[in-house]
């Protein structure tokens, strides 16, 4: 990922308002528009009508905001040069998204493949908006994708929604010389690391050991995956459990909300111009992030090149390494599509494809989805100067097969999102009580749920 002012948003969770999701969370209330036929799951496309439709002249339309995406798209235009492939670019994430809803629902301007970040799969499965890849050969590539990944994309009786395109293990940077000053050892616990946090700050108070960013509802998420929370499962279209301020939550709010309240970790908004200058200035020992952050913090800290290395995230459990995901985008075909071969084949050979996949992971700098780039020593053994050398990639290919497999989305993110923001979020910036807060957010989802039609099971 290249630096920038501000990540892409495929990497992060953002803040938004929930109007545009609540006019499409309805149940099927996001319907319209007609599809071409397309087979059932059973029904497999046969080779031949692959061949054919790959031969025969079409043109599709892709909206993604990748970043010079075209070289990967020319990969797959030379081996099929009857398919052309126009890219478009909709907005990134959550704007892309509300564009996606409207030509859905209008029945027409809908692309033929679409990027979707792995968080926001249910947002328009549950709308019956996305195209069941299994009967397109879609299946056949599991194996070749980290296995938490394929759990993000697949259904639960099976269907594949999207291909994986990148991903957001999450893991730490910090500070070496910082710590060697200190004293400090890297914590392999979260026990150790609030002892870090309360004696680097009692050390030199204008410093802490990390910042849990207040308006950060995806750091938040990573975390409950860590911790083998499951705050949402989609049981089918109708019925949902939400269990945000369960045990394993509580667990978080106490522990981080404590830290707030004590003072000994910072809780500013991050990717703003005062977090920048904090990471420059030695404000924050560490950055709580995913693989894409390692890339990103060479251009946004380049005062600090050298000083920085990478370890996986403390454990609540160190005999059971486990870590969340923040991040990461897919590449799914709409049900909408009058080319559903062709957009099918384009899905998985931009993703699987290896040549393409590695342009991802060296042009774009996105932390790769497929098993063999994570395994290929060109890429993981990389020794990047700003980290002293380390192989900072290794070290995030080894989380990678960490990440707990079973965590789940919920259909209305945008709202969670919101609602966090103004629970947890607002009580770590007050420094207020985060486990009351856990409540509020709990009551705030499980009462919009059951506005928007859903059955909730939350205890």
């Amino acid at each position: 990922m290249p630096p920038s002012a501000h990540p892409p948003i495929s990497r992060r969770l953002v803040l938004t308002t929930a109007g545009a999701m609540s006019l499409c969370v309805a149940l099927a209330a996001c319907g319209g528009g007609t599809a071409s036929p397309v087979p059932s799951a059973a029904a497999a496309v046969s080779q031949a009508e692959i061949d054919k439709a790959m031969s025969t002249p079409t043109e599709l339309t892709f909206w993604t905001w990748v970043p010079d995406i075209q070289k990967e798209v020319a990969l797959f235009e030379r081996k099929y040069p009857a398919i052309k492939v126009k890219v478009v670019n909709a907005g990134q994430g959550v704007p892309q998204y509300t564009k996606l809803r409207t030509a859905l629902k209008a029945g027409t301007g809908a692309p033929d493949v679409v990027q979707i970040e792995y968080q926001y799969i249910p947002t328009f499965t549950i709308t019956d908006s996305l195209l069941d890849l299994r009967p397109y050969g879609a299946s056949a590539l599991k194996d070749k994708f980290v296995d938490w990944t394929w759990g993000q994309v697949s259904g639960a009786s099976g269907e594949v929604w999207a291909i994986p395109q990148d991903t957001g293990p999450m893991g730490m940077l910090y500070r070496k010389d910082i710590f060697d000053k200190h004293g400090i050892q890297v914590p392999k616990t979260w026990d150790e690391f609030a002892a870090a946090a309360r004696k680097l700050h009692a050390a030199d108070p204008d410093v802490y050991l990390t910042d849990l960013a207040s308006n950060e509802a995806a750091a938040w998420h990573g975390l409950l995956w860590q911790a083998g929370a499951k705050p949402y499962v989609n049981a089918n279209k109708s019925d949902i459990s939400v269990k945000v301020n369960d045990e394993t939550s509580k667990k978080l709010a106490t522990y981080w909300g404590g830290l707030a309240k004590e003072g000994v970790i910072g809780v500013e908004p991050d990717f703003t111009d005062a977090w920048y200058s904090a990471l420059n200035k030695g404000k924050y020992a560490t950055w709580i992030t995913a693989a894409w952050g390692p890339v990103f913090l060479s251009g946004a800290a380049k005062s600090t090149a050298g000083k920085w290395r990478a370890a996986p995230l403390p454990q609540w459990d160190p005999a059971k390494p486990v870590s969340g995901n923040w991040g990461g985008s897919t590449s799914a075909v709409t049900r909408t599509t009058k080319n559903p071969i062709a957009a099918a084949m384009f899905a998985q050979f931009l993703n699987s494809d290896p040549e393409s996949a590695k342009l991802f992971a060296t042009e774009q700098f996105f932390f790769p989805a497929t098993k063999a780039l994570l395994a290929d020593q060109g890429y993981v053994g990389e020794k990047p100067a700003f980290y002293g050398g380390q192989q900072v990639n290794q070290v995030f290919a080894d989380i990678s097969g960490t990440v707990n497999l079973s965590f789940q989305w919920p259909p209305f993110l945008d709202r969670v999102v919101t609602d966090w923001t103004e629970t947890v979020g607002k009580s770590l910036a007050g420094k207020t009580d985060t486990t009351a807060a856990l409540d509020q957010w709990q009551t705030r989802i499980t009462t919009f749920a059951r506005s928007q039609g859903f059955t909730v099971k939350d205890q």
